[in-house]
This record gives structure tokens, C-alpha cells and sequence, in this order.
């Protein structure tokens, strides 16, 4: 069974879950950089020829910063059935097929790959708490017993935290509460004007749902790499840029990474 913690007993073995930030290097905290060079080996899994830019990033920060000797071990991400999201049930059952099958790798890796005593990481874009299945999938290869390891997570600077940095803008008003939810939820949110709403993993620009309801949107994608892409405005004004932005940008780079704050015009909307 594994347990959270920083200290790492003689011969156990032991994993760091460490963000990196959005895609800027300048994003990795000193906690990050410390947590990088304590490690003995890097485990990262591919997504594809599409999306090699991210392995590539997280190569060119390992050579940056972390100048002792490690490994780099790579796997393929397994596939995911994403015909599957229709409906709720659908989705969830497509998503637990897609992390257990990643478990089964991650298992993997570190029974083979980490010898006893050594460190392990993963290096997670954004924040490991966020919208992401890193903690998830090492708390099941703990549940199976199978390999006994320790783990910390390291906090790393969100693609929201971007995002808010980027247009200028503070995530919260003024005894107003923020929403954070995938874009296939966004729909349930209409006509709730109790605060805010980030939104991420939209992959149907459901933003449009609120061009008649005099909301205002900041939007920005691949942010912290070099083609991040800005734009603001009431939805109704720059909702057909956002989707001209999107076509354009996944058909140059194949895949698309986008976040976004919804904000209700009123009053005390700063723009």
C-alpha cells in the first residue's frame, strides 16, 4: 500500500506528481525545480505524434533544470473511447476504462523502471489537482498492492491561474463565488447568475449558449507556449472569432487546449 508523504524510508520507492505550469517555463515553481532534481527518473506518456510539442517542452525543461543524471522513460497513453460521451453514464464509464487501463501502465513502470530507493515523477501540465487523472491513477495501482511506493504531490500553476494572469483580470468579484466545470456541464449553468464560471475541456464551444445572455468571456488557449492565443469581448461580439481562432489553430497544430472565464455584464464588470 502506498502513503503520502516526504520522507522515503530506505529501499521503498517513491513518486512525485509535480505541475509545470501551463507551458511556460518561467511557470515551474521552486518547489518544482527542487522536486525535478531530486529525481531519478521521469515517467512520461505519450500522446501522439499530434501533441509530441508537450513531450518536447517537458524535455527542454528536464535540460534546464535539472543537470544531474536521470532517466527519461516513455510509454504510450492508451487510447480512449471517446465516441462514448453522449450521455453521462457513457462518459464516466469511458473515462474509469481509460484510467484503469493507464494504471495498468503506470504500474508498470514504476515495478520496472524504478529500482528501490530511487524517485520516480510524473510531471503534470497545470496543477495536479485540477482536471487531471495523475493522483487518481496512482491512488488505484496503491489500492492492488501489487508495488509499495510513497508519494507528494508538488503544486504547479494552473492553465485558470493563466488564464486570469494573462487577460489581467482577478477570477472573483466581491462576495461573488467562482464555478469550475468541463464544457459538456456548461449547459446546466444557463440562466445561473450566481457567479462566475471557468470552463475547461470544451470541446463544443458551448460558450454559445450564452450569446444572448450579456456575459462577457476571456478565452485563451495553448497559454504559456509560444501560439497562445487571447481574445475578450461579450460572447455575442467574439463568440464566431473564438471558433475561427479554434478551427484554425487545431487544424495547424492537430489539437487544441482552451480555457475560459464566463463573467455576467453588470456594474461591477471590469473589462
Amino acid at each position: 500500500m502506498a502513503s503520502k508523504g516526504r520522507a522515503v524510508p530506505d529501499g521503498t520507492k517513491h513518486i512525485a506528481v509535480i505541475g509545470i505550469g501551463s507551458g511556460d517555463p518561467d511557470q515551474l515553481t521552486l518547489g518544482a525545480v527542487k522536486a525535478m532534481r531530486k529525481t531519478d527518473v521521469f515517467f512520461v506518456l505519450e500522446k501522439g505524434e499530434e501533441k509530441s510539442s508537450l513531450t518536447r517542452l517537458r524535455r527542454a525543461m528536464l535540460a534546464e533544470h535539472v543537470p544531474g543524471p536521470h532517466r527519461v522513460v516513455e510509454a504510450e497513453d492508451p487510447w480512449r473511447d471517446r465516441a462514448q460521451q453522449g450521455s453521462r453514464g457513457g462518459y464516466t464509464d469511458a473515462v474509469h476504462d481509460w484510467r484503469r487501463r493507464r494504471a495498468d501502465i503506470c504500474e508498470r513502470l514504476i515495478r520496472e523502471e524504478l529500482a528501490p530507493g530511487q524517485r520516480g515523477a510524473f510531471l503534470v501540465w497545470g496543477d495536479p489537482s485540477l482536471y487531471d487523472s495523475t493522483l487518481a491513477v496512482l491512488e488505484e495501482i496503491a489500492a492492488r498492492g501489487n508495488v509499495t511506493f510513497t508519494y507528494e504531490v508538488v503544486p504547479g500553476v494552473s492553465s485558470v491561474s493563466a488564464l486570469a494572469a494573462r487577460h489581467r483580470v482577478g477570477l472573483n468579484r466581491v462576495g461573488r463565488p467562482i464555478h469550475i466545470t468541463p464544457g459538456r456541464r456548461l449547459a446546466e449553468t444557463v440562466g445561473n447568475d450566481d457567479g462566475d464560471i471557468v470552463v475547461m475541456l470544451d470541446a463544443h464551444e458551448s460558450f454559445r449558449h450564452f450569446a444572448a445572455g450579456g456575459t462577457w468571456i476571456y478565452w485563451g488557449a495553448y497559454l504559456g507556449t509560444p501560439d497562445e492565443i487571447l481574445i475578450s469581448g461579450p460572447v455575442e461580439e467574439v463568440a464566431d472569432d473564438i471558433r475561427r481562432a479554434r478551427a484554425a489553430a487545431r487544424a495547424e497544430h492537430g489539437w487544441i487546449m482552451d480555457t475560459y472565464l464566463l463573467r455576467p455584464c453588470s456594474d461591477d464588470t471590469v473589462v
